[in-house]
């Protein structure tokens, strides 16, 4: 199994930039399609974006395109959701997730492993 730990939360303006990093250990990362999602206050954790073992494919909601990038760096264990443009609405616990198949990838019921969270509170 892998184990996951989010950081680079924290407080951004509206129409501001942070970058998320999520750090694994455990088995191989590599071998792991991985992706991010977030959770609101009252609201069903949703789909932001997820990226292939390789990172030569990613995927991303609609709400986010063109705004958030997602990367990872597989010598070093790691995945990132670079965030620009940072809407109000947009404030959320953001986790990753990590997950055996590239499979209903924007379902967080197919993701295996999760990180505990990181708050993302944007303000204006």
């Amino acid at each position: 199994q892998v184990q996951l730990v989010e950081s680079g939360g924290g407080l951004v303006q509206a129409g501001g930039s942070l970058r998320l990093s999520c750090a694994a250990s455990g088995r191989t990362f590599s071998s792991y399609v991985m992706g991010w999602f977030r959770q609101a206050p009252g609201k069903e954790r949703e789909f932001v974006a997820a990226i292939s073992r390789s990172g030569s494919s990613t995927i991303y909601a609609d709400s986010v395109k063109g705004r958030f990038t997602i990367s990872r760096d597989n010598a070093k264990n790691t995945v990132y959701l670079q965030m620009n443009s940072l809407k109000l609405e947009e404030m959320a616990v953001y986790y990753c997730a990590a997950d055996e198949t590239w499979v209903q990838t924007r379902r967080s019921e197919a993701y295996d492993y999760w990180g505990q969270g990181t708050q993302i509170t944007v303000s204006s």
